[in-house]
């Protein structure tokens, strides 16, 4: 088993552990119960994954709400649905809420478990590789409104985050190639992430790709873990977003735009981010920030792994350039793009001229 901590500045004591390995299943309440107080636990969880390990989780602690599966069902009806759940059963300020499950699941139950009672324990479990590699890391816990993608929400820890691999084996190919649409985001940003110890992920996903496709379980925990110690590296600087923690999101302002205006039933978060992070990289090669060869090395990396990188849909041009507006990442009414500037390395740029923005993606 690897253990990754999450180590936020003394003054918060929200520090805690990722736990990276097979059959974590099979103990979770041992290792849960080593780090909360908590004797009672509302499981949150979805159809599809309940059907699979929701069996796991039952004991004479636990009660579950099982919500539907889907982006579309990450709102304010389904959050009220844990909250309602909560109250029925009674859940006290000294229990916990588990998410069991991906992204969406992971974002609705913490934000419960923040808003409830004023705070009470959250613990991750996520079961997909999104999950496991991004979003259970950091404590961004949140809903989708009509206008924007996360946009109601805040930051709050988990109190453990328990990543067991094999339950990347019941993903399908599209479900998986979502996750690693993350995980190729942390090869791009590496440098920026942290320049004092060196992963090399990007040669790694090179020289693993076989590996990685075929699920190797080995090589999917080393994956996990670089991923999981460069963004933990991120938030231990800088927890709620103030500066170095927006690098997490290249790729992602094309990415939401897609979302929203496709209300997220079209394409997954993972294959939102893939387009964005092409259309990043045309952006930043049209303005010379990037090598040829680097541009040419970042796109194939892309291709090698089968990700979607070119939109279905047509979009006018107005249209999707205004839907960027709607994203956390503007300020001063000014689209703020985390790019690329040369090999794996990042900053954040501005006042991008509007037909470069929209000639990298339409």
């Amino acid at each position: 088993m690897i253990k990754v901590e999450v180590e936020l500045p003394a003054q918060s004591a929200k520090s805690y552990p990722i736990f990276i390995g097979q059959n974590l299943l099979d103990d979770v309440y041992g290792i849960i119960q080593k780090h909360t107080n908590a004797r009672r636990f509302l499981v949150v969880t979805n159809d599809t994954v309940y059907s699979l390990y929701g069996e796991k989780l039952k004991s004479d602690m636990s009660e579950f709400i099982i919500l539907p599966d889907g982006e579309i069902y990450k709102n304010m009806d389904m959050l009220n649905r844990i909250l309602d759940k909560a109250l029925e059963i009674q859940l006290e300020r000294n229990d916990a809420i588990i998410a069991l499950g991906g992204g969406v699941i992971g974002d609705m139950a913490g934000f419960a478990a923040a808003i409830y009672q004023r705070g009470i324990d959250f613990i991750q479990v996520p079961t997909t590789l999104l999950a496991q590699v991004d979003s259970s890391v950091g404590g961004k816990v949140a809903v989708n409104h009509a206008l924007g993608k996360n946009m109601i929400g805040c930051f709050y820890q988990p109190k453990v985050v328990i990543a067991d691999t094999l339950t990347l084996n019941t993903l399908d190919e599209r479900q998986f190639k979502t996750g690693l649409s993350e995980v190729l985001k942390y090869a791009y940003i590496e440098k920026s992430c942290n320049d004092k110890e060196v992963y090399n992920l990007f040669e790694f996903l090179k020289d693993y790709k076989d590996e990685i496709l075929s699920k190797d379980s080995e090589i999917l925990a080393d994956l996990i873990e670089i991923c999981c110690r460069l963004k933990a590296c991120v938030v231990n600087q800088d927890e709620k977003e103030k500066g170095l923690r927006a690098i997490l999101n290249f790729g992602h302002t094309y990415a939401h735009a897609i979302e929203n205006l496709t209300h997220y039933e079209k394409y997954t978060h993972g294959e939102a981010v893939s387009i964005g992070m092409k259309a990043i990289f045309n952006l930043a090669y049209s303005l010379d920030y990037i090598s040829e060869d680097y541009y040419i090395s970042s796109v194939q990396l892309l291709d090698d792994y089968g990700l979607i990188t070119e939109l279905i849909d047509k979009f006018d041009v107005d249209e999707f350039y205004n839907a960027m507006f709607s994203d956390k990442k503007v300020a001063d009414k000014k689209i703020n793009f985390i790019m690329p500037i040369k090999e794996k390395e990042v900053a954040k740029k501005n006042n991008i001229d509007k037909n470069l923005v929209v000639q990298g993606i339409l």
